[in-house]
């Protein structure tokens, strides 16, 4: 199935911020990997720094690649391939920090797609957020946006919507649960790019944060 112009243009935007992302958290990997490793874990930190060297390679050939690709099992290729050596990234970074490693919500080409095409019902009905397309529609940021970029739209909204900004009516509480809903979504969604333990889920938001 061919690309349209559209989706391809918001696929290669979309790989090329994983990529870009992921190549600096590789780079911060290795420096922390010579402070921490070198002198206690010399042996491991030849074979992660060997490994988290062969992440970059990767995703050089998978950014050299991503102009060549023009159908979507090409695309469905290409980013298995992305997320499997995210997934070689955090087996590394797991190791440097001495952490277990996090299971995480994989990016999901389907969601790129369907953001692509613009179709999609955002439902309203408080059934859930349960796919980014929805999330990143209802924070009102561009699909692919990275968390810092979410979190303050989710702040700056949250507020606005807020009770205590609105001379305590409550009228705007469903969407300001929605927006919650979303924003928990995309942490979860967007966790790869975290290197703290996230926030419990059920933490309250507080105006004044």
């Amino acid at each position: 199935m061919p690309f349209t112009q559209s989706k391809f243009i918001k696929f290669q935007r979309g790989m090329r911020q994983r990529i870009d992302s992921l190549r600096l958290k590789t780079e911060a990997s290795l420096e922390l990997a010579v402070d921490t490793m070198m002198e206690s874990r010399v042996d491991s930190f030849f074979r992660v720094e060997q490994g988290l060297e062969e992440v970059i390679l990767s995703l050089i050939e998978i950014d050299d690649e991503l102009g060549s690709i023009h159908d979507l099992s090409g695309a469905m290729r290409l980013e298995s391939r992305l997320e499997f050596v995210e997934d070689r990234w955090d087996e590394f970074d797991s190791e440097i920090r001495e952490r277990p490693r996090r299971r995480r919500k994989k990016v999901s080409l389907a969601d790129m797609l369907k953001a692509a095409s613009g179709s999609g019902d955002l439902s309203q009905d408080g059934t859930g957020v349960n796919n980014a397309m929805d999330a990143y529609a209802i924070m009102g940021v561009e699909f692919g946006s990275s968390l810092a970029d979410v979190t303050a739209a989710f702040r700056q909204k949250a507020k606005q919507l807020h009770p205590d900004s609105n001379q305590g009516d409550r009228s705007s509480e469903p969407a300001l649960r929605r927006m919650l809903e979303a924003y928990q979504f995309l942490k979860e969604y967007l966790s790869l790019s975290n290197v703290e333990p996230m926030p419990q889920a059920d933490h309250p938001y507080r105006p004044t944060e």
